[in-house]
């Protein structure tokens, strides 16, 4: 048994056509990653500084106030060669994404990460850096192809924990605010 601390992340799952569309593509470029869920990633995975409820009560605090939101994504592209990762940018509205990292990236869930935060929908990240190119070519391709709307609704985010074999488990669902909506007479 690994002596590793366990890793917490937060996330925006993409449950609509976008979100399954990306998944469908994971699962053609790497079938051992069927199990990941489409999400953008609000904090990258890092330790816990404290227990697990009393993070979660912080971040329903801290969000408490926070509208939900959309995002529109944008280009296929890809952290290779830092990492071989291939993602779809987030164009419209990642500065919301940015806001909503810098508040939490503080107290307990703060964390030295190792790069820069850029909000993103991951499609693949592969096990060897050489297939990274295909990886990108292909979803690149897939992506040109896809038909529906390319925009993600960021209204719940989950709290969730590193598991066994490279699943994550979801500890907690926070939903952002609701915008009010005015009524016209």
């Amino acid at each position: 048994m690994s002596s590793k601390p366990p890793q917490y992340a937060l996330v925006a799952y993409v449950k609509n056509s976008l979100g399954q569309y990306v998944e469908s593509m994971r699962r053609d470029l790497h079938p051992d990653h069927t199990h990941l869920a489409a999400h953008i990633t609000v904090l990258p995975p890092r330790p816990l500084i404290g227990s697990e409820a009393a993070v979660i009560a912080r971040l329903r605090r801290e969000i408490e106030n926070v509208d939900s939101f959309e995002v529109s994504l944008g280009e296929v592209e890809t952290f290779f060669p830092t990492t071989p990762t291939v993602f779809i940018r987030v164009e419209r509205f990642a500065h919301r994404l940015r806001e909503l990292h810098e508040k939490l990236n503080q107290g307990s869930m703060g964390c030295s990460e190792q790069w820069p935060y850029m909000p993103h929908l991951t499609i693949v990240k592969m096990p060897e850096a050489g297939q990274t190119q295909h990886a990108l070519d292909e979803s690149r391709r897939r992506w040109q192809q896809y038909q529906g709307e390319r925009k993600a609704p960021i209204a719940d985010l989950s709290f969730v924990r590193e598991g066994e074999n490279g699943q994550w488990i979801d500890l907690a669902t926070l939903s952002l605010q609701r915008p009010k909506t005015t009524i016209r007479s």
